[in-house]
């Protein structure tokens, strides 16, 4: 059961919001621009131009708001150019909004520099105020959150007290989303924000800002520390003002979140009847994101109260709307949440065929997540290093006119700070880099772990499917039995980066017990844990052991003649757990040549993936783990197993 996606609905919302933005207005004396005196159908056609371009620059990052937006930045220059006169603040902010949309950080910066200092000369304390409401939609983008807060507080109070229209709503809504932020998650000031935000809107009359307004505040709470008579008041309050304005976007909304807090309660009744309206809504609309949101919910609610039919009927629809609006939130958590489904009514097959498109479309989620969150830490590097450059741009400049005036003394003392704000910055420089290269090893780690679960899923299905073949209903009931506990483990694991050694084991021991029955009791094994390892407090990564032991039952005990045997010791080393896995199979290199037979390199991935696993701990947390492979022989020189030690990291 899930709300919407917020990270798209802010961006659907910031579209929607663009009639609420005002353009920019020049100051009623045009000659303040101006070297020498023009007439007023120059300064007329100027201001005109440059209206248009910050329209533009509100509107969605489309290419053909762009080339608008550019077109009119061009043509303003070019009258400035072709009249002599200085470029005014207004039309700096504007190609600030522009090489912000474009994604040049560093010349949007100098524009809208240049615009706060002659709107402030000036006194232009509308250029200004909004000026400072793109400083904090720069800081915010830029990572620079506690600026971010600043520079629009700074703009709601210039707006204040020049009574200013149209720019206080828009501050708010972006300072929220501030505080929303994974780094600020202020619950407390998020609400406040929004509270402010409605409260202006009211004092200007935009019905925009507060559809937005209400819409967030009600959904804050349905879910976070919830008030579901607030919530209930504060989104009908959403969507009388959608009604009003016959806004399907909102209404459809409004309903969802509705049926969304009516869930909540447990009121299942109710919850059907406004996601039903949304529908009503949102389909003719075409308005995917949030049809394939309310089927999925319906699909969720009647899965709740027993009736998998139309619980199954629901998520199909949804699962069809959510591919027509290329959902991959949707997908993800509705594919999972029919897995859990069929799992709980003990029908492993189709959990499993869920289970597939979910671990799929959850990867790619996370894939282009993870893609999002590189190029948001790449575009905040930028942004600080650039900083430093105009810091110690500024500091030249002053150094050089102390050089002027200064003695001999003072000029080696210069040199001397000089240098050492340069250490400083490079030293900067190289831990943020340090810092960029552990966030990239840690998300590839988590894409080689998500590796492992399809890995691992794919082999234990062989084994029920002998079972079947074999006609031995008592067996393949057992087997189903072990096999969906042993799923539900997997399930519960994947979702975490490390889980508890219990865990680990837990899973290790279902995955023996299945293959001793899958192989008749052609082998036994034995578990032993250190009495000073606590299993529950000390953290692995996730699907470690399990590989090893397998391929020991398979290359190494299946292929030879007697009973085998499989040992499985723990042992705490200083600061990792040593991982012994010992049997009495045909060996390594007896292994191996069979496998050259059989074209078979299955099993092998999964020893790969691990490794290459290991080798990440060790690059994150500065360790040398390692697996260690050792060929067991008797006196003949005779191979009589394999041993095996995997050096595990302990997480916390």
């Amino acid at each position: 059961m899930r709300t919407l996606n917020i990270k798209i609905l802010i961006l659907i919302a910031a579209v929607h919001s663009a009639t609420a933005i005002h353009s920019s207005a020049t100051p009623s004396d045009g000659n303040i621009f101006r070297k020498h005196s023009q007439t007023a159908s120059d300064t007329s056609e100027l201001n005109r131009h440059i209206r248009n371009a910050l329209a533009f620059s509100s509107k969605s990052k489309e290419l053909k708001d762009l080339n608008y937006l550019k077109a009119s930045i061009d043509t303003a220059e070019l009258i400035c150019v072709g009249k002599n006169i200085e470029f005014p603040s207004s039309l700096h902010l504007a190609r600030a909004e522009y090489f912000f949309l474009t994604n040049d950080f560093r010349s949007a910066q100098q524009e809208a520099t240049m615009a706060m200092k002659k709107s402030r000369s000036n006194g232009e304390m509308e250029i200004l105020a909004k000026t400072m409401k793109f400083f904090g939609s720069y800081s915010m983008r830029t990572g620079f959150y506690m600026e971010s807060i600043s520079y629009f507080e700074n703009s709601i109070a210039i707006a204040k007290k020049n009574k200013l229209k149209g720019i206080i709503p828009g501050n708010y809504y972006r300072l929220f989303m501030v505080y929303d932020s994974t780094v600020l998650n202020n619950l407390k000031e998020y609400r406040n924000t929004l509270q402010q935000l409605i409260d202006a809107a009211n004092i200007e009359n935009d019905t925009v800002y507060l559809e937005l307004g209400y819409w967030f505040l009600g959904t804050s709470f349905t879910d976070k520390e919830p008030d579901f008579n607030r919530a209930d008041s504060l989104l009908r309050r959403c969507l009388e003002i959608s009604l009003a304005k016959k806004d399907t976007l909102f209404i459809s909304r409004s309903l969802l979140n509705l049926g969304w807090n009516y869930y909540n309660q447990k009121k299942y009744d109710s919850a059907i009847e406004y996601y039903n309206k949304s529908l009503t809504y949102s389909i003719p609309a075409k308005i995917y994101v949030n049809s394939d949101n309310a089927f999925g919910n319906l699909g969720t609610i009647y899965r709740d109260i027993g009736d998998a039919e139309k619980a199954i009927k629901y998520y199909h629809k949804s699962i069809e709307h959510a591919k027509l609006g290329d959902d991959l939130y949707s997908l993800w958590w509705v594919h999972r949440d029919m897995s859990e489904m069929y799992l709980r009514k003990g029908d492993t097959s189709n959990a499993y065929k869920s289970y597939v498109p979910y671990k799929i479309y959850n990867d790619t989620f996370l894939v282009k997540s993870n893609n999002q969150g590189l190029t948001d830490a790449r575009i905040r590097y930028e942004a600080d290093t650039h900083n430093k450059e105009v810091e110690l741009l500024s500091l030249r400049v002053k150094n050089q006119k102390l050089l002027i005036f200064g003695s001999s003394g003072l000029f080696l003392l210069t040199l001397a700070v000089f240098i050492l704000i340069l250490s400083r910055a490079k030293i900067n420089s190289k831990r943020r880099i340090s810092e960029m290269n552990r966030k990239i090893s840690e998300i590839t780690q988590a894409n080689l772990r998500q590796q492992m679960n399809p890995h691992f899923i794919f082999n234990t299905l062989n084994s029920i499917q002998y079972y079947m073949y074999q006609h031995d209903k008592l067996a393949t009931n057992n087997y189903l039995t072990k096999f969906s506990s042993l799923m539900r483990k997997v399930l519960e694991n994947s979702q975490h980066t490390s889980v508890p050694l219990r865990d680990e084991l837990d899973a290790l021991n279902l995955y023996l017990e299945l293959e001793l029955i899958r192989f008749k009791d052609k082998f036994d094994y034995k578990i032993n844990v250190d009495e000073e390892i606590d299993t529950l407090l000390y953290k692995v990564p996730t699907m470690l052991i399990q590989p090893y032991v397998e391929n020991s039952i398979c290359h190494g005990l299946m292929p030879g003649e007697n009973k085998g045997f499989v040992k499985i010791d723990l042992k705490l080393e200083n600061d990792y757990v040593s991982c012994t896995i010992e049997d009495n199979g045909i060996g390594r290199e007896a292994a191996q040549e069979k496998k050259s037979k059989s074209d078979n390199n299955h099993n092998s991935l999964g020893t790969q993936i691990i490794s290459s696993r290991l080798d990440l701990v060790n690059a994150l947390y500065g360790t040398s783990l390692k697996t260690i492979y050792t060929d067991l022989k008797n006196n003949n020189g005779e191979p009589v197993g394999t041993l095996v030690e995997i050096q595990i990291p302990i997480l916390s």
